[in-house]
């Protein structure tokens, strides 16, 4: 289904614009993911979309197509010791920051997913509240970001069934939150996040 809502392929026309874009801030456990993507001046795509609109299949499918007709994209990761030593809004910069290290074509602009950005060198930048679902080079980051990260937590379920990360990502499900506090934390958890125990309905 193509979207009714028709994504910008651009915020502005005078420099090379990568979008930008995170995935993984709210999770209790693994890396916090950035991508960053600069497609073709005029390109359009009328499948992209903000990553959290499409399911799995369609993210999947669209990463083959962003890596194939972007003019360049990278892929950057923070770890869950760094977020635990610097936060993890810091982390979610320093990840956008060193995505954008790995391009291969260099911005003269950049627009960010969300209301806040830590400047990186001296190219200009707008953060764009929801840009996602506004801006065909952010909805890209989203997916690419998305699908690495889920990627990279689905190689790590294996080793550590009783969380369940194949299925939460890990994210603060209930389950994941009981597994925690049941077992404790393993080496890829984010220790400086406070994990509590899901209120049951019966006691509010």
């Amino acid at each position: 289904m193509i979207n009714s809502v028709t994504l910008l392929s651009s915020f502005q026309q005078e420099h090379i614009e990568a979008g930008c874009d995170e995935a993984g801030r709210g999770c209790l456990a693994g890396p916090v993911f950035a991508a960053a993507v600069i497609f073709p001046p005029d390109y359009h795509n009328p499948l992209l979309n903000d990553s959290k609109k499409l399911s799995e299949k369609k993210r999947m499918a669209l990463r083959a197509v962003i890596e194939a007709e972007s003019m360049a994209y990278a892929v950057a990761s923070v770890s869950a010791a760094e977020i635990d030593q610097i936060n993890i809004h810091q982390a979610s910069y320093l990840a956008m920051h060193r995505a954008l290290d790995l391009l291969a074509v260099s911005p003269g602009y950049l627009i960010i997913d969300g209301n806040k950005f830590i400047p990186y060198k001296e190219v200009a930048h707008s953060c764009i509240i929801k840009g996602d679902g506004k801006y065909l080079s952010i909805a890209a980051a989203s997916i690419l970001a998305k699908t690495y990260r889920d990627e990279y937590m689905d190689n790590l379920a294996d080793q550590f069934p009783d969380y369940q990360w194949r299925k939460n990502k890990g994210y603060p499900t209930i389950h994941h939150r009981n597994t925690v506090l049941d077992l404790g934390l393993t080496d890829h958890h984010r220790k400086t996040f406070r994990v509590t125990r899901p209120i049951k309905k019966d006691s509010l």
